[in-house]
């Protein structure tokens, strides 16, 4: 009997071999990415001591109705995630695409974030 892997468990398999290398110290917290179908979310989580520092999606009320494509979603919420960490004291962070392609909507929101001011 042959086992299938579906896409979600072969991004999993991604996700766990990227964060053995991968973690986000209180000099340098990690911005984490999930992208789901429709929406898109981000956090800034300090793993040492395991608090999410600044967080942002694009179900929030501000972001909510705004028109354009997801990917204009996405460099919406790569901004206002960059707001929130400058706002918390974080300048530097480390990139955590979960296990997703860099390009489209993930590419959009690390690019966003750099441009408002986070060090990738």
């Amino acid at each position: 009997m042959s086992q299938v892997a579906t896409r979600s468990s072969q991004r999993v398999k991604r996700h766990e071999r990227l964060r053995l290398r991968l973690a986000g110290t209180s000099d340098r917290p990690r911005l984490a990415v999930f992208r789901s179908l429709n929406h898109i979310y981000a956090q800034v989580i300090d793993d040492t001591t395991g608090t999410t520092l600044a967080a942002a999606s694009s179900l929030e009320p501000a972001l909510r109705g705004a028109e354009g494509t997801k990917r204009d979603d996405a460099q919406r919420v790569g901004q206002l995630v960059a707001e929130r960490a400058k706002a918390a004291g974080v300048d530097k962070v480390v990139f955590d695409r979960a296990g997703f392609q860099y390009h489209g909507r993930v590419r959009s929101l690390a690019e966003a974030a750099r441009e408002a001011g986070l060090d990738f």
